[in-house]
């Protein structure tokens, strides 16, 4: 029989078990709710238990620059190269790092003020057909920039006035773009500007009388929407190449102009709307090979001043209001170099024997005139009402002035009026 003492041991060490099996149970438990729990949860709880580490992006090394002033040009290039909206040839490909002297485009050179410092000095864009809705922001912010050629893209907008701050620019070619607005009056008075050529684009207005008389060497304003009479300073010009063809121009050809362009071998005003008749001062142009003033409105008879043009290949007076005979003596006298001779599209009625000879060799077209024993003329009352409303030209006898020795190329002086 057990004692009491015993009773109570095995009595206790079964409270013991029971409590120590409770314990294991309630352990169990709370770990099986916390799996539940967990997979509840998913991804989520995963997510949270693993660590995000950051992926370490490359540094880029900084750019170093052969001088600082390409460093401060840098960023002028990069952000006109993001405002380019078309470039079919590649080029902007080329502008990338801190080698711009070679970039597509540009060139580098010693600074006129540093002969131990490298700058950007000229930029040649010429036929790279980039598209972009401005230049403004780039030429300008180019402090060293001595040329800057861009024919032949598709730049719009106008010409910033700031380019007048550039102290090195005598080169400036922007022609054929889509550059608008009026003349870049800027330009006016840059002492170091000797070449200006803003053909072929959309400029309009008046082109002010100072640029004529510019230190330039080379303006060529054709094919714009200019609309002006011809400045009378213009005869003071002393510009080596000048263009003005194909704009809007109007009034009367300054008899002053002649002796100013006496060193020009092409006078080129066609395609304007140049009115009254032709100064015998046109007998000048002694160096000229071309003289084109198609296509204009131009009125009266010939100079007999034109047969001092010993050197004159082309002359063109075709889609005018001019009458009258076609002067012997001007044929006689350019017969040996001229290759083309228009007079088509006028009223002349009467062409003599020399000129025939011209007209026989392809030389002289005398199409659509009123000339009566001719083909491909004028119908007779077409002539007939614009010969009722006379047209004279004031101090006629000046066009019968020949300011020079004539000499004929093996022609008859006999057949010369």
């Amino acid at each position: 029989m057990m004692s009491i003492h015993s009773q109570k041991f095995s009595t206790s060490r079964t409270l013991y078990n029971l409590l120590l099996l409770m314990s294991l149970l309630s352990i169990i438990h709370t770990s099986a709710l916390h799996n539940t729990k967990n997979k509840g949860h998913g991804n989520k709880s995963v997510a949270k238990s693993v660590p995000i580490v950051a992926a370490s992006s490359p540094i880029s090394p900084p750019l170093v620059f052969a001088d600082q002033r390409l460093q401060l040009v840098y960023p002028v290039i990069q952000k006109f190269k993001s405002t380019v909206t078309l470039d079919p040839l590649g080029v902007t490909k080329t502008w990338v790092g801190s080698d711009i002297c070679s970039y597509k485009g540009f060139y580098c050179d010693t600074p006129p003020y540093n002969s131990s410092a490298v700058a950007l000095a000229s930029i040649d864009f010429n036929g790279f057909q980039l598209v972009a809705p401005t230049l403004d922001g780039f030429i300008d912010q180019l402090p060293d920039i001595a040329l800057f050629h861009a024919n032949t893209n598709n730049f719009s907008g106008t010409i910033t006035p700031q380019i007048s701050k550039l102290p090195y620019l005598y080169e400036l070619d922007l022609s054929n773009n889509q550059l608008s607005g009026p003349f870049p009056l800027a330009v006016l008075g840059m002492e170091t500007l000797t070449f200006l050529d803003i053909r072929f684009n959309l400029f309009s207005g008046a082109v002010p009388p100072q640029i004529f008389t510019q230190n330039l060497q080379v303006l060529f304003i054709n094919n714009n929407i200019f609309n002006q009479s011809l400045p009378d300073n213009l005869g003071s010009t002393h510009i080596l190449l000048l263009t003005l063809a194909n704009n809007k121009f109007n009034g009367p050809i300054p008899t002053s102009l002649p002796k100013a362009l006496a060193t020009l071998t092409e006078v080129l005003l066609l395609n304007n709307q140049l009115t009254g008749c032709l100064p015998y001062e046109i007998g000048y142009l002694q160096e000229a090979t071309v003289f084109d003033v198609g296509n204009n409105q131009l009125t009266g008879p010939l100079p007999l001043s034109l047969s001092c043009l010993e050197k004159v290949e082309v002359l063109n007076f075709g889609g005018n209001l001019l009458y009258g005979m076609v002067p012997e003596v001007v044929c006689a006298s350019l017969m040996g170099n001229l290759v083309n001779f228009s007079l088509s599209d006028n009223y002349f009625n009467a062409v003599g024997p020399i000129c025939r000879v011209l007209i026989e060799r392809g030389v002289l077209d005398v199409t659509k005139n009123c000339i009566p024993d001719l083909p491909f003329q004028r119908s007779i009352l077409e002539c007939a009402q614009f010969f009722a409303q006379p047209r004279m030209c004031p101090l006629m006898w000046y066009h019968s002035f020949i300011p020079c020795k004539l000499h004929f190329h093996n022609t008859p002086l006999s057949s010369i009026p």
